[in-house]
């Protein structure tokens, strides 16, 4: 299908690839019901009141164009969209020490658009680090869309995972995560989120502080059309954190970056892309992650 979506948008063009999108958009409302109650349930959370099926439908589309607008992304035609920033200075801040940034991000907007605003901006190396399951997906989601195309993907799990992380970072790069699913076997914190508890990672927070790296948060938001914003927030700098506040400082900067990620989810409400019950009880979030 991502072949198939492929050649129709680069042979007839955006504007009228979107329009196969709707009926896209249109089967899994209906035939994906799973899906369907958990979009439900999150947009009445975020929007304080039962949604409206144009509003499921509008969630489901913003996830389908972001999903879509890769195919432009990854074959160099950002010309294509109107992209705006907000923050860029705290990430120039944090890579004029020379020793790179992480970025937490989450299931929100586009990465993609990141990594297209970083090349614009002078060729910002950007790698993403990954779930070795979601890695083996995204490498082969990304071939099928433009076999050419090539992205620093590591995978966690490996012996040199962490290795490649600390070069990416020594080199001035960035290295994003996204940071709102957890697996079984890792150490979670339940912190509310819409106004229910829900479990989040520490991973991704205590790696940036065992490196002593600044961290900040990022999102790519799709804003309607070919209209993107993308947006850095300061977390936390654990630059020179002794080992004995290191807990400390990684539940409050989680608690910001859950703290960040709700205040976007109210702003945009339609780019949260997690169609799962994510307030289940503990490990169901784990269970679906993939």
């Amino acid at each position: 299908m991502l072949r198939v979506m492929t050649w129709i948008s680069l042979r007839l063009g955006r504007g009228p690839a979107r329009l196969v999108l709707l009926g896209i958009c249109a089967y899994f409302l209906a035939c994906a019901p799973r899906a369907r109650r958990a979009s439900a349930d999150y947009l009445g959370r975020v929007l304080g009141r039962r949604p409206a099926w144009r509003e499921r439908f509008a969630h489901i589309h913003a996830f389908a164009s972001t999903v879509h607008d890769r195919v432009f992304l990854l074959n160099d035609r950002a010309e294509l969209f109107d992209l705006s920033s907000r923050g860029v200075e705290h990430i120039e801040a944090a890579l004029a020490r020379g020793r790179g940034a992480l970025l937490l991000g989450a299931h929100f907007g586009s990465f993609e658009v990141l990594r297209a605003a970083g090349r614009l901006r002078g060729g910002l190396a950007m790698s993403l680090l990954m779930y070795p399951d979601n890695a083996r997906k995204i490498n082969s989601a990304l071939h099928a869309i433009n076999p050419a195309a090539q992205q620093d993907i590591i995978a966690l799990g490996h012996a040199d995972s962490m290795l490649r992380v600390g070069n990416a970072l020594d080199a001035g790069g960035v290295v994003g995560i996204l940071a709102d699913r957890s697996l079984h076997e890792q150490a979670v914190a339940r912190l509310p989120f819409l106004g229910a508890d829900a479990q989040w990672p520490l991973g991704p927070l205590r790696i940036a502080a065992l490196m002593q790296r600044p961290v900040l948060f990022m999102a790519g938001i799709y804003r309607g059309g070919n209209r993107y914003e993308v947006v850095f927030e300061p977390l936390a700098d654990f630059s020179g954190l002794g080992r004995a506040a290191r807990s400390a400082a990684v539940d409050e900067a989680l608690r910001l970056y859950v703290q960040r990620l709700e205040q976007h989810c109210r702003d945009a409400p339609f780019n949260w892309f997690n169609f799962f019950d994510f307030w289940g009880a503990p490990g169901a979030a784990a269970a679906r992650s993939h």
